[in-house]
């Protein structure tokens, strides 16, 4: 991999809480914790211990990236904040808040990379 754009947005999505009790075992085939961190720019979102966010909750958090990343504002569909927003996965397990953060470079589309 040869990584040559750096990205206008860093995401950070933490488990908030529990949905069924106060683990998730026999619900939650990631095993997530209350706490557990996962970090990403354009990639799929890892933890500190390397490993990917579950795929179910990518499908749910991956429009809600794609909206930051074109300027839109996720307290428009339900958010805490302009960069943030609460979600469940769709299992109905485990709650995430995802936040966006701002780096300041310039979109990959307007900003004439391609030139």
């Amino acid at each position: 991999m040869k990584k040559w754009y750096d990205e206008e947005y860093e995401f950070e999505i933490e488990v908030i809480d529990f949905l069924r009790g106060e683990h998730t075992e026999r619900y939650c085939r990631n095993g997530e914790e209350i706490g557990d961190k996962y970090k990403c720019t354009y990639g799929c979102p890892v933890n500190a211990q390397g490993y990917g966010i579950c795929s179910k909750t990518m499908q749910t958090l991956f429009p809600l990236m794609e909206a930051i990343r074109s300027g839109g504002d996720l307290t428009n569909v339900g958010g805490d904040s302009k960069y943030s927003k609460v979600i469940v996965c769709p299992d109905g397990c485990v709650m995430f808040r995802l936040t966006a953060t701002p780096l300041g470079n310039e979109n990959i589309f307007k900003g004439n990379f391609f030139d």
